[in-house]
């Protein structure tokens, strides 16, 4: 295998500068109110440099979208594996989000107004984190109903409180704020209702 000339290493270099810097204003301006120029120029690059790596925005979003929703998906994935409750493996998933949660928060606001490809990679990645809990939920001496209708129901929860941080956690994390009382609240719904 050939090893990579000091060019790809410095292309290479340039394209995780721009990713990294995207998920900064991504986080804090959101996807629809962010120029590529903005991102070239906090990232000290020439605007053309942008395209130089993706042909338009929406790929470049795209690229970015997809980085970080796979770093929450693994990071959701590794919290989890040792989960064997179904209050354990909620708490791993606010803690995955929570490494991200501006920018997750972002996500959840604007994707309907995003590409497709940024909304099918949104949605793997919710079904990735479906798979854990469906798993938990076999493994419980309780019958639940429906496994997917109380995925939808976690992640509308959770999606609610993000949603209205404003109000939930105005000068902070709403995950941090808020993670027991989700968790807790969730399980002891499930508890009651069977």
């Amino acid at each position: 295998m050939n090893k990579p000339t000091a060019r790809q290493q410095k292309k290479e270099q340039t394209k995780a500068l721009l990713i990294n810097t995207a998920f900064d204003i991504f986080s804090s301006q959101g996807f629809l109110n962010t120029r590529m120029s903005d991102i070239a120029k906090a990232a000290g690059v020439s605007h053309g440099t942008v395209f130089l790596h993706f042909n338009t925005q929406e790929e470049f979003i795209a690229e970015v979208v997809n980085h970080f929703c796979n770093k929450i998906a693994f990071r959701t994935h590794e919290l989890s594996e040792s989960s064997s409750s179904l209050k354990e493996l909620l708490s791993a998933h606010l803690e995955a989000i929570s490494e991200y949660e501006a920018f997750y928060t972002r996500l959840v606001i604007e994707n309907r107004m995003l590409s497709q490809e940024v909304r099918d990679t949104f949605i793997i990645v919710q079904s990735a984190i479906s798979l854990h809990f469906s798993k938990v939920l076999k493994k419980s001496s309780k019958s639940f109903p429906s496994p997917e209708l109380l995925f939808n129901m976690w992640i509308g929860f959770i999606h609610h409180y993000l949603l209205n941080g404003d109000i939930f956690a105005p000068e902070g994390s709403v995950i941090a704020a808020y993670k027991a009382t989700l968790t807790d609240s969730f399980t002891s719904l499930l508890i009651q209702a069977n």
